[in-house]
């Protein structure tokens, strides 16, 4: 039951009209919605995260009243190792037989919340959920349950206590952020996305130039695809009411790669921050500079692996803490070059110094193997096999175009919207303007989105 589904469209809009008609009966749709949602693709899916959830509940409440620190300590020691093992036997193949293994849609984002909740509580930053039904709506959620956003406790829970009654404005700027995603997703992520797989399928017989165009493409089409997925799920849930943490700040604007990951997948960079590099940090903090590289480096390539267990994954992950790590050790340096340059010419300098660093990392994301990856990137060349138009990597003038405009006008909204909300802007302007603006964003959607796909990027993790 994909975001762009018949079946989800379905039980999204009887959700929305139960949620206000029956106001005391708010939490039971919510959660009878999220079983639905996550029971329709394996009721294996939904007994798994409802035993995590039951698991993490009980720990909580386990660490809470424990008579001593040491005994809260093991018990969550043993929590969080049950946890990974769960998450560890049902994410990665190679743990369980083939003819059992269940790869169950979402359990990476929700096992990190778990964790991050029995954390919080046993460093004293939350108390443990009394109310098991709220709890559940924590954990299941399903406008956020297949791809995060990553909630903390202490963010989401209290938003749940109250009674939400209907507020035109927030359904309305809910429903804006929705067709925004949607806009990112089949018009921009899937017109480019069967052209990138089939230059990564067949990569032997490609172009140096294909393969260089399908290198600096491929960030803009994981983009769209996953912020249009977040936009969709903080739409949604803006229109029950619940505000979801922002997951990406303006990415392609960052002038280093730890900027950039501050500003990609935040919710997920700010949680391997707080609950993995920073405990590491405190473990090295004895070693100065090389204890923090060290650190750096251990952070992300859990990170890498998190996406997959393949020694691709590894690399990737090691790019990002080496390149994090080089940019930490040479700030003076990086300080005297913005000097000399201008701070404007330096900015753009490094923004698109920024984006290809990161374009290159993630082809060992996108490749089936390191072999693959490390092929697509000594092939890189600006050789063509018969004609320039090759740099097209396949797809047709149309998409080519449709794809080029409408991510440059998504790359000006962005930057008008961060200090002037365009949305509210627009709800602002007179009804004739409004609704101009509301159908030609609808036509759009309709003439140029490619509905050929109900899939999102982020979903096998």
């Amino acid at each position: 039951m994909s975001f762009i589904s018949i079946c989800f469209t379905i039980l999204f809009i009887c959700s929305i009209v139960l949620f206000y008609a029956l106001p005391k009966s708010q939490k039971l749709i919510l959660l009878v919605s999220s079983f639905i949602f996550i029971g329709y693709y394996h009721i294996a899916f939904l007994a798994i995260a409802v035993g995590i959830a039951m698991i993490t509940y009980f720990a909580g409440r386990m660490i809470a009243t424990a008579d001593n620190d040491k005994k809260a300590g093991w018990l969550l020691l043993s929590s969080i190792l049950l946890l990974v093992f769960i998450w560890l036997a049902l994410r990665h193949p190679w743990i369980v037989p083939k003819s059992i293994y269940l790869f169950p849609l979402g359990i990476s984002f929700y096992s990190f919340q778990a964790l991050s909740y029995l954390i919080d509580i046993y460093w004293g930053d939350e108390k443990p959920e009394r109310n098991v039904w709220d709890f559940l709506i924590y954990m299941l959620f399903f406008m956020k349950f297949l791809s995060g956003p990553i909630e903390r406790s202490g963010d989401f829970l209290p938003q749940i206590k109250g009674e939400k009654t209907f507020d035109y404005d927030i359904v309305s700027f809910g429903l804006k952020l929705i067709v925004i995603g949607l806009f990112k997703k089949v018009v921009i992520a899937d017109n480019m996305a069967p052209y990138i797989d089939n230059m990564y399928a067949g990569m032997h017989t490609a172009s140096g130039v294909q393969l260089l165009m399908t290198c600096l493409l491929y960030p803009i089409q994981l983009y769209t695809d996953f912020s249009g997925y977040t936009d969709i799920a903080i739409g949604g849930a803006a229109m029950f009411g619940l505000k979801l943490a922002p997951n990406f700040d303006r990415p392609f604007i960052s002038k280093s790669t730890s900027e950039l990951w501050r500003r990609w997948h935040m919710s997920l960079s700010f949680w391997v921050r707080d609950y993995v590099y920073i405990p590491l940090t405190s473990v090295t903090r004895r070693m100065g500079l090389t204890g923090i590289s060290f650190s750096l480096i251990i952070t992300f390539t859990a990170l890498g692996l998190w996406h997959g267990a393949g020694w691709n994954f590894v690399v990737y992950g090691l790019i990002q803490g080496v390149i994090i790590t080089y940019e930490m050790l040479t700030t003076g340096l990086h300080k005297r070059m913005a000097n000399a340059m201008g701070q404007s010419f330096y900015n753009s300098v490094f923004i698109i110094r920024t984006y290809l660093l990161y374009a290159v990392s993630l082809v060992f994301f996108r490749a089936e193997s390191l072999s693959d990856a490390t092929y697509l990137i000594s092939h890189i060349s600006l050789q063509v096999n018969s004609k320039w138009n090759e740099i097209n990597i396949g797809m047709p003038d149309r998409n080519t175009l449709v794809c080029s405009i409408t991510f440059v006008l998504l790359m000006v909204f962005e930057h008008y919207n961060q200090d002037n909300n365009l949305i509210k802007v627009i709800s602002k302007k007179p009804t004739a303007v409004r609704w101009i603006v509301y159908y030609i964003i609808v036509l759009i959607l309709f003439i140029y989105g490619a509905f050929n796909t109900d899939t999102f990027v982020y979903l096998q993790f």
